[in-house]
């Protein structure tokens, strides 16, 4: 096979990544239009990634957020977005550049996208993105995921309270790991 000078995986990259900054996009300007909600997944440790270090403590390789109904300032530039979230009752800013960004679901309509990321600068990916179609991801109850409070009443990481009777979340956003809606080989 001949070598690929022209580099189709990152430019194919590029492109799906620009697919989650327009998504993003649009929701900073208007909102999630009817029962759209968003995993995404990043590594937070990639370049640009700016957290807390509680949650860098909590989280040192990759973590998911959930952008759905507890969410404020959403912006998005060429290059990154920022987001406020709750994580235990505590207000956080998170700054995420796209090129950190590992997953993207939207379980209303089953559509993601995976992909590799470069953890130090000039490092190239190891694969191209992969398009997932995959069922709505359930919640992970283990030490990568916790739940996302409630603003007034919070629940310990795995209860169930908040739970609709078929295990899906009764409208409280969560946080689950990766491997929770990645494709199984």
């Amino acid at each position: 096979m001949a070598e690929d000078l022209i580099r189709y995986d990152i430019l194919a990259q590029d492109a799906l990544r620009g697919v989650v900054r327009k998504v993003l996009s649009e929701v900073a300007r208007t909102g999630l239009p009817g029962d759209h909600h968003f995993f995404i997944s990043f590594a937070t440790h990639a370049p640009g990634v700016r957290v807390s270090s509680r949650l860098l403590a909590q989280y040192p390789e990759d973590m998911t957020i959930v952008v759905q109904h507890q969410y404020w300032d959403l912006a998005v530039t060429e290059h990154a977005f920022d987001i406020g979230l709750s994580f235990d009752g505590i207000p956080e800013r998170l700054h995420i550049p796209f090129t950190a960004v590992k997953g993207f679901l939207d379980p209303s309509v089953q559509f993601g996208l995976q992909f590799e990321i470069a953890t130090r600068p000039g490092e190239l990916p190891a694969e191209a993105p992969r398009v997932l179609e995959e069922e709505e991801p359930q919640p992970v109850d283990d030490d990568t995921s916790a739940r996302l409070p409630a603003p007034v009443a919070e629940a310990e990481p795995g209860e169930d309270e908040n739970h609709e009777e078929d295990g899906q979340p009764a409208g409280d956003a969560q946080v689950v790991s990766l491997d929770a809606f990645r494709k199984k080989n």
